[in-house]
């Protein structure tokens, strides 16, 4: 470095960091602005192949126009509803045909078995977007006008007005959220003022990049995003670019107190950080692109845009971020400098060296236990997680209630509520049926005759039942079978492949059998499958990443086991806290593959960041000194990368949605399992314990000790 020019040698971090301001004042608006692009259509997130998915395809022929249904129901609070209350009704629900929202005229109000309530179906436009709860708002207060009774609304317009709520402002809210936690702990943890700051900028461009790109994509019809998709990106980038951002600082820090150049400094630092954190970024988007193999819409749309999102984290770490360390120098540590100590004659003379590894008093102590007693400790973490991993079988995976998808009350799930105690369970959800219109009498009877079907009518031009009219299209009709249990219970699911069942036996009728209850039934056992063929491939992957960059055949199959273990024991603690403390009865079918490939790949991460660094230290000081070094080196950036990664996830939770409150615990929680437990203990006492084989093939697996005595490695 002595013979660069001192013009090129800012020149150049000085061309980055405009380049990077320039990326942050072009694109960054496009991180407010990816709702544009995103839909929140509970449809597509169903499994493509799916019978359920085929009927709404075959179901379009019958729908003139799109619709939303939105069931009224009155109640009447104990008493019996009056005749004249049922006449109000209809006649306030009928006063808004002909309004440009409302698709057809609403139907009568229909009395309940137990006479205490009423409901009416009002078809709304499916396109109404944002305008959808102002609508919702005006069918309320013309249901509100029928005297004596309570007016709710339930239906898919309801949840979707829901849906679109939890959502709204997720922009603002969740990234203010996450990049205040993150800040919060980076001033706590390294009491430097403006080092936190650009690591917070770096992650914000990094953001902006990313939106950009998925935003062009999405506006291009290439990639998929919905509100779900949307939040996990801005998580992924923010939690990803500061921890590869952290890594870079802590190794630039290291480098600086040694060559004192700046510039030089910065080049070691990016050198020696380069293949931990492209390995890192690797491993992560590649599980993520793994998605891609699900059949469910939802996870394959998740898969490119969050692969996007990390290798623009890892770009701006390894290029924004040292540019300006270049420029600022020990000033990016304000108030505290770190100190030069020499200037080695080249870049490697430092790791050379025998001095004693540097680190916190914590992390030396920590390193000091594990080499007194290292079987010791593999075994007892082992037992105790295993211990915790026990309980993972007890999480259920089957869909998550109707009634627990909101956190908190939402409306429409209230009004659901309201709709199951007085009428079928399956009312406002019917199971859909389409059929050849020769077989229509044989479809309905055999549907009437299953058991748990409260009712099944052929669907006239109207879109009510209507057994004397039926709408033939194409010579298929559409018959609405009335569940008797709840549409989004286990007892409905099995009426439903009963009644697959029975109509698939039909000769000729073709029929095919969806609706909600199908929906969440298929997308069930599409998850399922989805798990067996995606978690072995995402295995496959982060082993085949971990060989090529620690050179080594046994511990990358170390590495991925603990990793695993790790995960099976966040799932044993998840099933406990959902279930005894957050009152969640079940998971969404796709929490389980979500929270593999987050803390599997992510939780790769850390050790990726420890083993190349004990792999480095190796080369020079011999495995048991290697791994020593490595920890205490690295303990506490690896452990401040692990606490902010667990609060951006944790910053998921402002989003009112169980899906995500379960994602964000699991992920968060195992984060810092993995971060204190199985990088801090279990991953360095089993390779000290194991000793230099655990390198085999390479050279380091033959190594007799003598590095540890200052020896060079060999070439």
């Amino acid at each position: 470095m002595g013979t660069t020019p001192r013009r090129a040698r800012w020149l150049v971090p000085l061309v980055l960091l405009l380049v990077w301001l320039g990326v942050g004042g072009t694109l960054g608006p496009y991180a407010g602005k990816l709702g544009e692009v995103a839909t929140n259509d509970q449809a597509a997130f169903l499994p493509q192949s799916a019978e359920s998915t085929q009927l709404l395809t075959a179901r379009k022929a019958f729908d003139q126009s799109e619709t939303l249904p939105a069931i009224v129901v009155w109640t009447a609070d104990g008493n019996q509803v009056g005749t004249a209350q049922q006449t109000a009704a209809t006649r306030a629900v009928g006063a808004l045909a002909g309004q440009p929202a409302v698709v057809g005229r609403p139907s009568p109000a229909v009395l309940s078995d137990d006479g205490q309530a009423l409901q009416a179906v009002v078809q709304l436009r499916s396109d109404l977007g944002e305008k959808l709860p102002e609508v919702l708002d005006t069918v309320r207060e013309a249901a509100r006008g029928v005297p004596g009774v309570t007016a709710q609304i339930a239906g898919p317009a309801a949840s979707q007005a829901d849906l679109s709520g939890a959502f709204a402002g997720i922009d603002g809210l969740l990234l203010g959220v996450a990049l205040g936690a993150v800040l919060l702990i980076l001033l706590l943890v390294y009491r430097s003022v403006l080092l936190p700051l650009l690591i917070i900028l770096g992650a914000v461009l990094a953001l902006g990049l990313a939106c950009a790109v998925v935003y062009v994509l999405a506006d291009r019809d290439v990639v998929r995003v919905d509100g779900q998709v949307q939040g996990i990106l801005s998580i992924l980038v923010i939690g990803a670019a500061t921890d590869y951002a952290l890594l870079l600082a802590a190794r630039f820090r290291e480098e600086i107190t040694v060559h004192g150049d700046r510039t030089a400094a910065a080049v070691a630092a990016v050198r020696r950080s380069f293949g931990a954190i492209t390995a890192s970024a690797a491993t992560v988007a590649l599980g993520l692109l793994a998605l891609l193999a699900s059949d469910l819409t939802n996870n394959r749309a998740l898969g490119p845009v969050g692969a996007i999102g990390i290798v623009c984290a890892a770009l701006c770490a390894l290029t924004f971020l040292p540019a300006v360390l270049a420029l600022l120098g020990r000033t990016a540590y304000w108030p505290s400098r770190p100190k030069a100590s020499g200037t080695p004659d080249t870049p490697d003379a430092a790791v050379a060296s025998d001095a004693p590894a540097r680190g916190h008093g914590v992390w030396n102590r920590v390193a000091a236990a594990v080499d007194a007693r290292p079987r010791l400790i593999w075994v007892v973490t082992a037992l105790a997680l295993a211990a915790l991993a026990a309980f993972s079988p007890s999480l259920s995976a089957k869909g998550v209630p109707l009634d627990e998808i909101f956190v908190g009350r939402a409306d429409s799930v209230t009004a659901q509520e309201t709709l199951g105690k007085h009428f079928p369970g399956g009312s406002g959800n019917p199971a859909v049926i389409i059929a050849d219109a020769d077989r229509a009498a044989q479809v309905t009877a055999t549907a009437r005759r299953t058991q748990g079907v409260a009712s099944a009518d052929t669907v006239s031009a109207t879109g009510r039942p209507d057994s004397a009219e039926p709408l033939v299209v194409d010579g298929r009709v559409r018959i609405d079978a009335t569940l008797q249990a709840p549409a989004d219970s286990e007892a409905a699911k099995r009426t439903v492949t009963r009644l697959r069942a029975n109509l698939h036996a039909v000769a000729g009728a073709d029929a095919l059998v969806g609706g909600y209850t199908a929906q969440l039934y298929d997308t069930q056992r599409t998850a399922a499958h989805d798990r067996t063929v995606i978690v072995p491939v995402v295995l496959g992957i982060i082993l085949l990443i971990l060989m090529m960059l620690l050179r080594s055949f046994l511990v990358p199959v170390l590495l991925v086991a603990t990793v695993a273990l790790n995960f099976l024991a966040t799932l044993g603690v998840s099933a406990l806290v959902f279930q005894h403390l957050l009152g969640f009865s079940g998971t969404d079918a796709s929490v389980p593959l979500y929270g593999f490939v987050f803390l599997v790949a992510l939780g790769v991460d850390y050790n990726i960041f420890l083993m190349s660094r004990v792999r480095e230290e190796s080369l020079s000081h011999g495995t048991r000194q290697g791994v020593l070094r490595g920890l205490t080196t690295t303990g506490g950036v690896i452990t401040s990368a692990g606490v902010v990664l667990a609060a951006t996830f944790a910053a998921l939770t402002v989003i009112p949605l169980a899906f995500l409150v379960q994602i964000a615990f699991i992920v968060a929680f195992g984060v810092l399992l993995d971060t204190l437990v199985v990088r801090s203990l279990l991953v360095p006492a089993l390779v000290i314990d194991s000793g230099p084989r655990v390198w085999w093939p390479s050279s380091l697996a033959r190594d007799t000790g003598g590095r540890g005595n200052g020896q060079q490695p060999p070439a």
